[in-house]
């Protein structure tokens, strides 16, 4: 059967969550579909515990912590999720409606499509090595889902960005002993990140090398040692329990790069107005799109996803004025909400 919806929003990363919350407020209700098994993007699969200190009013919160406080924001409005399937096909119909199908074999029949999908479909970027493919998720990990995991035993982190110095950061203390090792001694990581991993190893108590991995020694389905081949080209073996890997995403548009959308390499081009694309009635929200001076931060897809609801608004009710209605005053929005007009609001000292 052919669900009938107003809007679907794919992808359910922090853009896409508010953008449920910005169409309730309007009266539209949303479903929203995703890849992961889970709502929360990145956020949730890559790095859970990471602080977030940019969101405004919160002096610091974890991207997990983030995503819960949206999922909370958004239940007066009842999102319907479809997780674990990715879009396949979007293609308009005869009149104002797209056709939109996923790879679980759901199908809709939506009056806007908004896409929320982060850098699209992201693949971590692999360590080349033989035999590497048989110790994924048992010995070798591109991501960590549950720190407990590595607690206790002998941990080397690939990698010289925010992901790799946040969890060298995290497992020191937990596991046996933590070595960081890159390429260089330049990193890409925050400075401050940095500066404490350097402490840390000034004070022994782990360790940072500059090179590459350059073999993987196993025994019993299990990494044993690994090859460290330094700048110098000198080899060292180094014994190893679990080896995270940390070089970074592959952004991967994936099916959307077939849906007809002007691109701009690996984003979707949106006006400034409407953040609709090319296609009238498909936008784009969040970091997978573009136009002058996008900065790829959070807040700019809240602001992005605000203007996206009251275009889509507009488009559902062709002829009618949409009207800004304030969430503090308007007795409408307190009755989306669920708030009682008369409630009264803590004040704190």
């Amino acid at each position: 059967m052919t669900i009938k919806a107003d809007a679907i929003i794919v992808g359910a990363g922090p853009s896409g969550l508010f953008q449920v919350f910005e169409l309730g407020l309007l009266g539209i209700s949303a479903h929203v579909l995703d890849t992961l098994p889970q709502p929360g993007g990145q956020c949730t699969e890559l790095y859970p515990d990471k602080p977030i200190y940019d969101i405004p009013a919160l002096p610091i919160v974890g991207a997990g912590e983030l995503i819960d406080r949206l999922m909370e924001q958004i239940k007066p409005f009842h999102p319907t999720f479809h997780l674990g399937q990715q879009v396949t096909e979007v293609r308009k119909e005869e009149g104002d409606s797209f056709y939109v199908k996923t790879s679980a074999g759901t199908e809709f029949s939506a009056r806007s499509v908004i896409i929320a999908g982060g850098v699209g479909a992201f693949q971590p970027v692999e360590l080349k090595l033989p035999g590497i493919e048989n110790l994924i998720d048992k010995s070798v990990f591109y991501k960590v889902k549950d720190p407990s995991q590595h607690a206790g035993k002998h941990i080397v982190v690939l990698g010289g960005g925010d992901s790799a110095l946040d969890w060298t950061l995290n497992l020191h203390g937990k596991a046996k002993s933590v070595t960081l090792i890159h390429r260089s001694d330049k990193f890409k990581a925050q400075p401050a990140s940095v500066a404490r991993m350097q402490q840390l190893c000034g004070e022994k108590q782990m360790q940072f090398m500059t090179g590459n991995v350059t073999a993987l020694h196993e025994e019993g389905g299990a990494l044993k040692k690994i090859t460290v081949t330094g700048i110098d080209q000198k080899t060292q073996e180094l014994p190893i329990d679990h080896l995270l890997i940390f070089f970074g995403l592959h952004p991967k548009l994936g099916p959307i790069a077939e849906w007809g959308l002007n691109l701009n390499k690996h984003q979707i081009n949106v006006d400034t107005e409407k953040f609709e694309t090319n296609v009238p009635g498909i936008y784009a929200v969040g970091d997978i799109n573009f136009y002058p001076g996008k900065k790829k931060l959070i807040l700019s897809g809240f602001h992005e996803a605000a203007l996206a609801a009251f275009a889509i608004k507009a488009r559902l009710n062709p002829g009618e004025k949409v009207h800004l209605q304030y969430t503090t005053t308007s007795p409408i929005m307190h009755k989306r909400l669920g708030v009682d007009d008369n409630v009264e609001v803590k004040k704190t000292a």
